[in-house]
């Protein structure tokens, strides 16, 4: 604070001073503190700080405390501390021995007394904001012996407020909106300044609000701080946000008053004021009249000034579509009318359109009388396009009978160009709808006939897909569905439901019902099936079975007589004829086969078969089955017994009265190739003499060795292997001892019997040269080739 201004309320605070001591002259300003020795007596004395002696006293029945409250001015500074007040009591008289003591909030830090006098000081600058007030204890106490003269008192030292802190806006800067063409006066918002200064105590904090800048749109109410609209018809269109500085000024807005200032952010919130407009009035589109039903012919916009939902439109056609062939929609994206088909173009038929579309605000204001509209029109050009022909009907359905004959007409498809040049048409059949090529058309007339005969039992419907195409331009195609359906023919004869076996019991009765018998026929006639029974001519008048037609379409076949018997005759075949009611009828005949059974008395089938009648008729069906399964066992056995027997004596030599060309006799083993020399050393076909006639078997264990038998030795060499073959299959048929070790032999040996002998030049001296051939050409037409090659094979050697 400046000097000059320390000064001024110094000056002030003395003036003050003055006045309280002249207004209460019989009360001290500071508060008295003691109680004099007249108080046991019961008078009492008050001493106000600053009279002489000869002054009056004042003088009451009972003495009592009396204080006031102490002031100093905040922020006061100076050089020295400031005076706050003074503390006295009646005992302070003469040169008693006394001292002050001061307690509480602030002694000795902020507050200091003075001990003999009194005297309260300051010491620091203080500041009513932080703190307005302060509680201290004073008491009087012996000098010298600091024993309490009188009992403790409290008192208080308020900070006097001045006018230091400017008003501030907490909750700034504000931001508020109203909306467009609001009427003058209509609140805005309201903003709140607070002053830190003494609401009580002069007018430090009283407010008054203004407006530095924001006029002449707003104003601002000075007590109540409510910002207001002040101009009329303000549009969002031409500007949307406006900035008002407020101010707000203590001291009731007076000269010297502390001011703060906030601002204002206010945005003008959008009403639907304004209507949609087309940014053209004339629209022209040019839409191919291939175009698909429910595509996009054109766009169309309307533009809005507001913004949000005031802005949205929505399109519709009022007039010019009085064939429904168009719609709009809005597009909620971007606001567009998307103009589309819902029927498809004919340029042949309309080549131009002209629609009025309407846009409409989706939101009306209630003061505004109304949505806003705005109409343009849309004038369409249909453009030719070259369409593919048109059948006369999408699908259809033709009938021919099963037996027509091949090339018949079934039927004619139509279709034609709907272009303005109608070029020719050509029909054709999709050959993946007739794979088996049963039917024919014409390309010029569409005419389908047919190719192959048809079986209405076999296929019912034949559903075929017809082709048409331009004849100038291949690529325009249109298909239709042919459904062809085969008319039914009476060309199947009826035949029985299945194959019928009846039974006859032989204790049966006269007139007994054998078999019910019904018929089943693949043809369909449309009055249904009626069948006709009859036997045959030559068992019209059968002695032993008749028939009898039923009220279901079928018959029962009844037995004459109850005199039947297996042994006289076990099975009875009765041919019955079987007529429809077709046009012309057919008819076939089916055979039932009757078989006379044994029968319990309840007429329950037990047997069939003749031998079961001769059996005993003690012997029960599961005895006779045992029975029966022993015998079929034992003669297995014994044909088995008897199979291997001959298969262990059956000679593997091949006889010399068979004539066989090859025998090989295998064992079943894969066996070690060339290099397996344990199953069989061949090296013993080459030495017929082994080891002095003598061949150890490598087929048997190790340490059992026999001696071959007596005549059985292997000949010396040029000895015929037949001989050494048999002489090894006796032995190994022989020997009991030989284990079944898995071995491998094959004798590749031709036989014997052919009348062309052999054929080998092994053991012959001639050579090829001197062999003469032409003997192979009579011995057949099989050896007759072979002969023509050896005789070229000797000329060619010649040459």
């Amino acid at each position: 604070m400046p000097k000059r201004s320390e000064e001024m309320l110094m000056d002030l605070w003395m003036s003050l001073l003055l006045v309280w001591i002249t207004c209460v002259p019989c009360v001290s300003m500071t508060p008295i503190i003691g109680q004099s020795k007249s108080t046991q007596t019961g008078g009492s004395a008050v001493v106000a700080s600053g009279l002489g002696e000869g002054q009056r006293l004042l003088s009451r029945a009972k003495r009592g405390w009396v204080w006031n409250q102490m002031f100093v001015l905040e922020e006061f500074s100076g050089p020295d501390p400031i005076l706050v007040g003074r503390l006295h009591t009646d005992l302070d008289v003469g040169g008693k021995n006394i001292k002050y003591v001061l307690a509480g909030e602030g002694a000795g830090t902020i507050f200091a007394i003075n001990e003999l006098t009194g005297d309260i000081h300051a010491m620091k600058r203080l500041d009513r904001e932080e703190k307005a007030e302060y509680t201290l204890t004073a008491q009087v106490v012996n000098a010298d012996t600091d024993e309490p003269l009188e009992p403790p008192s409290e008192f208080i030292i308020k900070v006097q407020d001045i006018n230091d802190n400017p008003p501030q806006f907490i909750e700034g800067p504000y931001r508020a909106s109203v909306p467009e063409m609001s009427a003058v006066g209509t609140p805005v918002t309201r903003v709140t300044a607070t002053d830190a200064d003494d609401p009580v105590y002069g007018n430090s904090a009283k407010l008054v609000y203004s407006i530095l800048e924001g006029q002449p749109y707003f104003s601002i109410d000075p007590n109540s701080a409510t910002i207001k609209v002040a101009l009329h018809g303000m549009d969002r269109e031409m500007r949307e946000e406006y900035l008002v500085v407020i101010q707000a000024k203590d001291m009731g807005g007076h000269m010297g008053g502390l001011s703060g200032t906030t601002t204002v952010t206010v945005t003008l919130t959008d009403v639907n004021d304004n209507p949609p407009k087309f940014s053209k009035s004339l629209y022209e589109f040019v839409i191919p009249e291939d175009l698909p039903v429910g595509k996009m012919g054109g766009k169309v916009k309307a533009n809005d000034r507001d913004i949000g939902e005031n802005s949205k439109s929505t399109y519709s056609i009022v007039e010019g579509d009085d064939q429904n062939m168009f719609e709009i929609i809005t597009d909620s994206q971007t606001q567009e009318g998307i103009l589309r088909l819902k029927k498809p173009l004919d340029y042949e038929s309309k080549r131009a359109y002209t629609l009025k579309v309407e846009a409409t605000n989706i939101r009306s204001e209630p003061s505004s009388g109304g949505p806003f509209k705005d109409t343009a029109t849309v004038k369409i050009v249909v453009e030719d396009s070259d369409e593919p022909p048109v059948f006369s009907k999408p699908m259809y359905l033709l009938e021919v009978n099963e037996n027509a004959p091949i090339n018949t007409v079934i039927g004619t498809v139509t279709a034609r160009d709907p272009d303005s040049t109608g070029s020719f048409v050509r029909y054709f059949i999709d050959r993946h709808t007739d794979l088996e090529r049963q039917f024919n058309i014409n390309v010029e007339d569409g005419k389908i006939t047919l190719a192959k005969p048809l079986d209405r039992e076999t296929d019912m419907w034949h559903n075929i897909t017809v082709t048409a195409t331009e004849v100038r331009n291949h690529s325009q195609i249109s298909r239709a569905i042919v459904a062809i359906r085969v008319m039914d023919i009476n060309d199947n004869a009826p035949e029985f439901a299945t194959e019928y076996e009846a039974f006859l019991c032989e204790n049966g009765k006269s007139g007994q019902v054998i078999q019910t018998v019904s018929a089943v026929d693949k043809d369909d006639p449309i009055q249904g099936h009626n069948f006709d029974y009859r036997l045959v001519p030559e068992m019209l008048n059968n002695p032993n079975f008749t028939i009898r037609k039923n009220l279901d379409n079928s018959i029962s076949v009844l037995a004459k007589h109850d005199t039947f018997r297996r042994q006289k005759q076990e099975m009875y075949f009765l041919p019955i004829i079987v007529t429809d009611n077709g046009n012309p009828p057919m008819s076939s005949t089916n055979t039932l086969t009757i078989r006379v059974c044994g029968c319990s008395k309840d007429g329950i089938v037990q047997s069939c078969n003749v031998e079961a009648y001769v059996l005993p008729i003690g012997l029960s069906m599961g005895a006779l089955i045992a029975i029966l399964a022993c015998i079929i066992l034992l003669l297995v056995i014994v044909v088995l017994f008897v199979t291997l027997r001959r298969h262990k004596n059956e000679p593997l030599i091949i006889k010399d009265d068979e004539d066989v060309r090859e025998n090989i006799i295998r064992y079943d083993d894969e066996g070690g190739g060339e290099e397996d020399t344990e199953a069989f050393d061949i090296a013993t076909l080459q030495n017929p003499d082994g080891i002095n006639g003598y061949l150890p078997r490598k087929d048997i264990k190790p340490d059992l060795q026999f001696m071959p038998r007596a005549g059985q030795h292997s000949g010396p060499n040029g000895v015929d292997v037949d001989e050494f073959i048999n002489v090894r299959l006796h032995e190994a048929d022989n020997d009991p001892t030989a284990p079944p070790y898995d071995s491998i032999q094959i004798y590749g040996y031709e036989g014997r019997g052919s009348i062309a002998g052999s054929l080998s030049s092994l053991e012959t001296a001639s050579s090829d040269s001197d062999q003469n051939y032409d003997y192979l050409r009579e011995w057949g037409p099989r050896f007759r080739r072979l002969g023509e090659l050896y005789s070229v094979g000797e000329s060619d050697r010649e040459t």
